[in-house]
């Protein structure tokens, strides 16, 4: 059980502004004979719900985007905002990209994306991330 709440915690805090790597604690546990299924339900759960700080952020916090501690730069930000713009709640798809994946789930919070919406884009895109790569691993071990 610890392993999965580490595994939880570590991929809540991949998809915050935190910087950590779930991807190869997941494989260490697969590796370690842990049920690959449980292995991505809980991945995808924790990745989805640090996602969901991040919208929050973005929805209550943005008033401090000028002070030193704010976590995204403003040239982030516009980009991201382009980004969601030109594509629009699709690319919530690829919020499992590192760091732009991270700005793009702040930057829904600040634009208000309808949340039931957010989190089912934003589940599916990581959920079918950590489904990759958990095939990918299990075809290179097992040739």
């Amino acid at each position: 059980m610890e392993a999965y709440l580490s595994l939880f915690a570590l991929s809540f805090l991949a998809a915050t502004l935190l910087p950590a790597a779930s991807e190869l604690f997941l494989t260490g546990l697969l590796v370690s004979g842990y049920d690959p299924f449980w292995l991505w339900l809980v991945a995808t759960l924790g990745n989805t719900l640090g996602s969901v700080f991040n919208y929050g952020l973005g929805r209550y916090l943005l008033h401090f985007q000028n002070r030193k501690w704010f976590p995204f730069k403003e040239e982030s930000m516009q980009k991201s905002a382009r980004w969601f713009n030109r594509y629009g709640v699709w690319s919530l798809l690829l919020a499992w990209a590192p760091v732009f994946g991270d700005v793009l789930t702040f930057i829904a919070g600040v634009l208000k994306v309808n949340f039931a919406l957010f989190v089912l884009l934003v589940a599916m895109g990581k959920g079918l991330r950590y489904a990759i790569l958990l095939q990918a691993f299990s075809w290179f071990t097992q040739g």
